[in-house]
């Protein structure tokens, strides 16, 4: 037939299929539940592959490494600050979540006589944690052996994930959703307690990029001085003192002046401002907003302000001085600039007189360019929106890792390593988490992160899927019974001991402790549950660190479990 010799002889046609229709099944919801996109994916590439494709080449190696590296990166900074401070409970909790999956799959494994391949791939879709797929089958291809059973052991990998994944996400909505709530007490009473501990917390709303917050923080507005104190010339620094009497921290940013087209935008203190002159005044809303009868009356101004202002990210070198954001402005070098948010941690914070500065700190500036780039020489590392992704920072990134797996520890005559996947991991962790502390190096906009992520794992598993596709149903229906029940076993026992361990042993808050089991287990499907059951977004703050601690561990734990049972 015309169609599969031409997918023959272009096998990356057929890649690119299995991406598209796996991307659109995944889509499908029934009741509320999507199959999800890895699955989906790995399903048409069995499919696709039973025209005996031969898909060649490093394609597969290629886009993993891309995928690892890529994670590593994007939670690297949030894994290695969880390490301290309020979030290593959390962090210890992951630790013992990941710990129960593997010593649940170990025991099931060498009950059900499984091998490598079948272990692995029944571990990764139990868990839901699609990397395991690629680590483990690195493993196995650097183990000692004949290479046709070393083949058969990997082929086993992704029959055993696709027999137990559909499970590992429904098991995991079923437990968290609706026995969770049950053990901690019910449903209504954790309803209670949530919506109690939302008010505390005023959670951020989610990252739809279509929404925004309707609240601007800082405010640029058009006032004519005309008011009871602008009947005579006054400096800017005058009128700017005038304003701090009231604790108000305002400044003049453009004037226009009165009858005339003059445009002053190079405003210093010694500055006039003439009755009846234009003037733009920027500052923090809840600074600006208030009464300006003083000043002047405002008007729209639309010409005046049309100017182009941008806010960059800078984070607070340890060369910083300034101890307070009271003291961030009374420099010279912040005139024109002021403060629109402030992190500390991935925790926001209000930036009041008195809040606390401290090294690592991210303050969100907002200004004209010349002048935020005065001020952020001043505090630290600037690191400004752009669209261009560092491939220099990235290459290297994975070749530094790949090298790094490649060395090889014996323990007695068994050789261990980290591989090719686990060293571009663990550098993809290093290197985010160095950018994080110094921005000026390897900058990866959110929009490539994406689809680095998903293309690189989505295209590893299509190739898998297809490579997989002829000896995929020969493979199911020898172990099918088995590995379904096995997958069963490693879904719900370690997710039932982790809702009684963060309940009881943790003392987490019942939202929490479903948010840091839906994390830990690595089920974005789960937390959706559990948010819907709630009404609330309290079970996602328990989320983050859980996933990004997991998301490492389980993928070591995978080498392990390959290592312990070969």
């Amino acid at each position: 037939m015309w169609l599969i010799e031409a997918f023959r002889h272009t096998p990356s046609l057929a890649v690119f299929l299995t991406i598209g229709l796996g991307f659109l099944l995944g889509k499908l919801k029934i009741k509320g539940i999507a199959l999800g996109t890895v699955t989906s994916v790995l399903i048409v590439g069995v499919l696709v592959g039973q025209m005996d494709i031969n898909v060649g080449g490093p394609l597969k190696s290629v886009s993993f490494l891309l995928f690892l590296f890529c994670i590593g990166y994007s939670v690297g900074p949030q894994f290695f600050r969880s390490l301290r401070g309020e979030g290593l409970r959390q962090v210890f909790f992951a630790l013992v979540v990941c710990v129960l999956i593997l010593a649940t799959a170990i025991g099931v494994a060498f009950c059900f006589g499984l091998n490598p391949g079948q272990a692995a791939g029944m571990m990764a879709g139990a868990s839901t944690a699609s990397p395991i797929v690629g680590a483990a089958e690195d493993t196995i291809n650097s183990l000692p052996g004949d290479p046709a059973t070393l083949k058969a052991l990997a082929d086993a990998i992704p029959v055993c994930y696709a027999m137990t994944y559909v499970f590992g996400t429904l098991g995991a909505v079923w437990l968290l959703g609706y026995v969770g709530p049950a053990l901690m007490g019910g449903i209504d009473k954790i309803k209670a307690m949530t919506h109690e501990l939302e008010k505390q917390l005023s959670p951020a709303s989610g990252s739809d990029p279509a929404s925004f917050n309707a609240c601007r923080p800082i405010a640029f507005r058009a006032m004519v001085a005309d008011g009871s104190r602008m009947t005579a010339p006054r400096t800017v620094a005058e009128v700017e003192k005038e304003y701090l009497a009231e604790n108000r921290r305002i400044t003049v940013d453009r004037i226009r002046r009165a009858g005339t087209e003059e445009l002053i935008d190079q405003i210093t203190p010694e500055t006039i401002i003439n009755p009846a002159d234009t003037v733009v005044l920027t500052g923090r809303r809840e600074m600006i907003v208030g009464d300006n009868d003083w000043f002047g009356h405002e008007v729209p101004g639309v010409e005046l302000l049309s100017f182009p202002v941008e806010d960059v990210d800078v984070t607070v070198s340890k060369h910083c001085r300034v101890k307070t954001v009271r003291a961030l402005f009374d420099n010279d070098w912040m005139d024109g600039v002021d403060v629109k948010s402030m992190r500390r941690n991935d925790k926001s914070l209000n930036p009041l007189d008195d809040t606390e500065i401290l090294p690592g700190d991210i303050l969100e500036l907002v200004g004209e360019k010349k002048k935020l780039n005065r001020a952020a020489k001043e505090i630290g590392y600037p690191d400004p929106r752009t669209l261009a992704t560092d491939f220099v920072f990235i290459g290297i990134g994975i070749v530094l890792g790949g090298l790094l797996g490649a060395l090889t520890l014996k323990i007695g005559n068994v050789p261990v390593s980290l591989g090719a996947s686990g060293g571009a991991l663990v550098s993809g962790l290093l290197l985010g988490w160095q950018r994080s502390k110094r921005p000026v190096f390897g900058a990866i906009p959110k929009a490539s992160l994406w689809v680095f992520n998903n293309l690189g794992l989505n295209m590893y598993i299509a190739v898998i899927g297809i490579s997989s596709g002829p000896s995929f149903i020969s493979s199911f229906t020898e172990v099918g019974p088995k590995i379904f029940v096995a997958g069963l076993i490693v879904t719900l026992v370690p997710l039932f001991l982790s809702i009684l361990i963060g309940h009881y042993l943790f003392k987490f808050h019942p939202a929490m402790t479903l948010g840091c089991c839906a994390g830990a287990r690595k089920t974005t499907a789960g937390l959706g549950a559990v948010q819907e059951r709630l009404g609330s977004s309290v079970p996602a703050l328990g989320y983050t660190v859980t996933y990004a601690v997991s998301n490492t561990v389980l993928i070591i734990f995978g080498i392990i479990l390959v290592l312990l049972t070969a």
